[in-house]
This record gives structure tokens, sequence and C-alpha cells, in this order.
């Protein structure tokens, strides 16, 4: 080795496109740093739960697969539920079930894409749910579980309220302080994790998690607290974001009060490609994916793995906290215990879902809010509780956590250079 170049930092592979094979990335090849057949294990089972480094085919079949057997399964359920069939088995209580199963799908459909209020409502639920999503799938892709999203909605939430009434401004100067508080609000607080973990090598699943009860307890003290509490109420209800902070119907023009979706459906969709450009088209999210890829070999690359892991937490934060922004601009313009109803767990189920990629979390995210919309109205026209609806989104994911599965019912091969998706039993 010559004296000039002893010492130089070894340079890595920059990505043509984001359809990377998993081992142009460093450390996912043969020749890199695996940490051991334990720790290779780990990785393999970690990718593909959440999709990263997995080729396309693969990432969009078994999702697919997934709905589809959690219908199927969740027509089983229905049938077992009903206690008519097994109270008087015979051939016409099964054709009536079977009609029950069909008459609550159907309505799941009417219900969520039949109308243009039913439209109107999945939208509404969707742009939430994207954002929410996002926040996990960004730090899936560096491989940190964000399970925080519950607590940057809260935080988030609480900042843009406070920004939504506190300021009097023209709607085009404080609209935008709403979204930057919201954002910044959840970006402190995922950013707690992302530093224990970078400092003290603290587990983020564990930090995010703490974090979320505290998150949980300071809402509660604030809503209790001069600043926020509506004035003349005694319960915990937060003043009311004025009109010029909230979130613009995007149909206002139609003068129907039916339709509620709003500009956070932009900013969703806007959210989506700024993710997109940031994992796929910049040097930091290829840092992100390298660091997701193999810590060590990103770190013996010359990057700063410490940094990253703030950086990804602060990114996954100000997303939750946009989905807050979302939520309480667009729709319910005021705070209360327990605003977020659990959007950040069912965050989880999306970035899953959409195999950690921002296009995929855009579909999860329309699928689950056509869902929740449409279990509604599948309450109201049939005896089947809108509980079965958490049954599919649960059944989503089991399927989506166990992809060996998935590929083993129907016979899914997984064989590079193949162009065969599935094959027959006797093959």
């Amino acid at each position: 080795m010559s004296d000039d170049t002893r010492g130089e930092v070894p340079q890595l592979p920059e990505p043509a496109d984001d359809n990377v094979p998993a081992e142009t990335l460093p450390g996912t090849g043969d020749g890199g740093s695996g940490g051991g057949d334990e720790q290779g294990n780990g990785r393999k089972f970690f990718e593909d739960l959440t999709g990263v480094n997995v080729d396309w085919r693969n990432a969009l079949l078994v999702p697919i697969l997934a709905i589809i057997t959690a219908l199927i399964a969740s027509a089983f359920v229905i049938l077992i539920s009903d206690l008519d069939v097994w109270s008087n088995f015979g051939t016409e209580s099964l054709s009536n079930a079977f009609s029950e199963i069909r008459r609550a799908f159907v309505a799941l459909f009417e219900g969520s894409l039949g109308s243009g209020r039913a439209l109107s409502e999945t939208l509404t639920n969707s742009s939430t749910l994207i954002l929410a999503g996002l926040s996990v799938a960004v730090g899936f892709r560096a491989g940190l579980f964000n399970i925080g999203t519950e607590g940057q909605i809260l935080a988030g939430g609480m900042a843009a309220v406070w920004a939504g009434f506190a300021f009097d401004f023209p709607v085009f100067i404080h609209l935008p302080l709403v979204i930057i508080a919201g954002a910044i609000g959840g970006a402190v607080w995922g950013g707690i994790p992302g530093l224990l973990r970078a400092k003290t090598g603290a587990h983020e699943v564990i930090t995010t998690i703490m974090m979320n009860q505290i998150a949980i307890l300071l809402v509660l003290y604030l809503l209790d607290t001069q600043l926020f509490q509506l004035a003349g109420r005694d319960d915990p209800v937060s003043k009311t974001i004025k009109e010029s902070g909230r979130l613009p119907r995007l149909v206002g023009f139609l003068d129907n009060s039916d339709y509620r979706v709003h500009a956070g459906l932009i900013l969703a969709l806007l959210a989506a490609a700024a993710v997109y450009w940031l994992l796929f088209r910049s040097t930091i999210g290829y840092e992100y994916r390298a660091v997701g890829a193999n810590p060590d070999a990103a770190r013996y690359g010359g990057m700063s793995v410490t940094r990253i892991y703030i950086s990804v937490m602060s990114v996954a934060g100000a997303l939750g906290g946009l989905a807050a922004v979302d939520l309480m601009s667009g729709v319910l313009h005021r705070a209360s215990p327990g605003f977020s109803g659990g959007l950040g767990f069912e965050a989880i189920a999306l970035a899953l879902l959409g195999r950690s990629h921002p296009g995929g979390v855009v579909v999860a995210g329309l699928l689950f809010g056509a869902l929740r919309t449409g279990g509604q109205e599948m309450q109201v026209a049939t005896d089947v509780p809108i509980d079965l609806i958490l049954v599919v989104q649960a059944l989503v994911v089991g399927f989506i956590a166990a992809p060996a599965l998935i590929r083993a019912i129907y016979r899914v091969r997984t064989g590079e250079g193949t162009g065969q998706v599935t094959r027959g039993w006797a093959t």
C-alpha cells in the first residue's frame, strides 16, 4: 500500500435507483460484516417483515395475498360467530349465513366507496393514516422500530393546538405555523429516543413505549392547565383552533357539510413524495438505508451512525406530528384525552403492509381508511359488529408478519432468476 492511499476511507457504491438489491448496500452481501449467523438471521427476519431490501415482486405479492387471506379468514369468523347457524344447523341456516357474509362485504364496500360522502370519509381517514404510517416506515428503513408514533402524535397534536388558538394571524401565516409547530413537537418527541439509542444504546422499542406513556400523562396534565383548558369547562378539553389555523376543505365550494375531506390529503401525498425523495434520491437517505442494512459497515464507511439515528427518529417524529396536524387542524379542532385514538399503533400495521415504501404506505393507508369507514356502514346494514374490522386488520398484520406462511399457502417461489411466481401443489 502506498503512502498516499494509507488511511483513506473506502467509498461506498451509490445506488442508481430505489430498486437496489440488498447486496449493493454495505454489509448485506457475502463479504459484508454481518456479525455472525445469529445477527444475519435476525437481519433477514427484519427485512422479510418490513420489506426492506426485498425485491418488488415479493414486496407486492405477499401483502396482496395477505389481504386476500385475511378477508377469507374474516368470512369464516363471521360464519362461526353466527349463533343462529349452530343452534339450528342445516342447509337453510348455512345459506342464510353466507348471505349475511355477502351483505357484510357489500356494505363494507358501499360504506367506503359507494357514494360521494363515503369516499370523502375514506380519504379523510386515510390522510392521517398515511402520515402516521410514513413515520414508522422511515424508521424501518434505518433498521429502527419506531413504536412511539402514538406519543409523537400526542406531542405534535398539543403543539399544533396551542399554535392554533394562541395566535391570530392571516391564514397564509397561521396555517403554516400550525403545521410547523406540530412537526416540531413530534420531531422533539421522536428525537429523544433517537438520542438515547445513539448515545447510550437504549433500544428504541423500550424508550418509545415509555415516551408514549409520558405523552399520555402530559396531555392529561396540559388539558388541566389554564393555558390549554377551554374557559368555563371543568372537563379536560382544550381551546378550539381558530378558523385561520384549520386545514381547508377540498370540496368546500359544494357547501355540503357531509364532505369532510380536507387539505390534509394533499399534505399526506406531498409528505409521501418527500419521503420517497429523501430515502431514494438523497445522500442522507442512502445513509439511512446503509445504516439499516448494516450499521457496522456504514460506520466503517465513514458514516456517523449516531447522527443518523438521531436524524431518523426526528424525521419519523416530525411525520407523526404532521399526522397530528392532519387530525387536529383538519377534523377535531381541539384536544381531549386520547385524541390520537390508537393511530400510532395502526401505523405499524400500515408500514408493514406497505413494505416500508412510501408508495406502499399510501396504498395501505387508503385500504385501512376504507376499512375504517366501511366498517361503520357494515355495522348499520348487518348484524356484524364493527369489531370485525379490527379482526381483519389484525389478520392482515398477522399474515404480513408471517411471510413464510403466505408463501407456503400459495406456493410462492422466491428463487432469483425465475419468472414463475406460483406453482402447483404437484410441482
